[in-house]
């Protein structure tokens, strides 16, 4: 348990990262490896899913539809490449809100040991989220380098974006696992808030087909600027809008610290209900 003096620091979550970051590779490690245990060939389905994901996008839309992103540039790039890169911010996003309302629950036996970190538990369910949004992104530049022969250098810069989401995403691990152990109804309607969340972030339409009253209101999505960002530098090769990124690193960073102070002062509670 962390004391309220140091759950004070804004920097905590972070410092609790770096204190029990062999522990958190371990557990990511066994959370990857064992989500494919028994399968026949194993690791590799973390390859093929989003392999044939955007292999049956790309038939679907492209084939089926004939869609077409409007935009400059737009017309020289695949509409499932586009598509896929706002789509794998949307996984990971999704993968990690999904988990985390039955992560305390599923691992009761952790609630029960006293010295245990229970906060390594988002971190390492953030981990596992990263690895296959890092596969995904491989899967989506190298399918581009083939249609268009050529990716942006802009990519080196993904990884920036990906960390201003990180905290956010940690965040919402950490109010979402501690509320599910009280509010066990809390998964069911997560699920249709992921969905819901990904129909009105920017992934299968662009931001500018929006009329312009309601433009703004995506932005209270947390999904949009970094689809968009996401975008700009896998598929554009834009800069990234910085001044969107720092405000965005500011509120995720806060959001962040309120969540995780709100997770160690409820797991008191943890075991008296599991």
């Amino acid at each position: 348990m962390i004391s309220a003096y140091r759950l004070a620091d804004p920097l905590v979550p972070y410092r609790a990262l770096r204190r029990h970051f062999a522990l958190i590779q371990q557990m990511t490690r066994r959370d990857v490896v064992g989500r494919y245990r028994g399968s026949f060939i194993g690791l590799l389905w973390s390859f093929f899913n989003p392999l044939l994901m955007l292999a049956i996008y790309t038939f679907v839309f492209g084939v089926i539809f004939k869609s077409h992103w409007t935009g400059q540039g737009a017309e020289h790039v695949s509409f499932a490449v586009i598509m896929f890169a706002g789509l794998n911010i949307n996984s990971m996003f999704s993968e990690c809100a999904n988990r985390a309302p039955a992560l305390i629950i599923d691992n009761t036996n952790f609630v029960k040991k006293v010295v245990f970190p229970l906060e390594t538990l988002s971190w390492s369910t953030l981990g596992s989220a990263l690895f296959h949004l890092l596969v995904s992104t491989v899967v989506l530049l190298v399918f581009a380098l083939i249609v268009q022969k050529s990716i942006p250098w802009t990519v080196v810069l993904f990884p920036v974006v990906v960390a201003v989401f990180l905290p956010f995403v940690a965040g919402t691990v950490w109010l979402l696992a501690s509320l599910g152990v009280f509010l066990r109804d809390l998964k069911q309607v997560i699920g249709v808030i992921t969905v819901a969340l990904m129909f009105l972030a920017p992934i299968f339409y662009p931001l500018e087909q929006i009329p312009m009253p309601y433009r703004d209101l995506l932005y209270l999505n947390p999904l949009t600027v970094i689809v968009e960002e996401s975008r700009n530098v896998l598929v554009w090769g834009l800069m990234p809008n910085w001044l969107a990124l720092g405000a965005y690193a500011l509120a995720s960073c806060l959001f962040a610290w309120f969540a995780f102070v709100w997770f160690e002062r409820s797991r008191k509670g943890f075991a008296d209900v599991l």
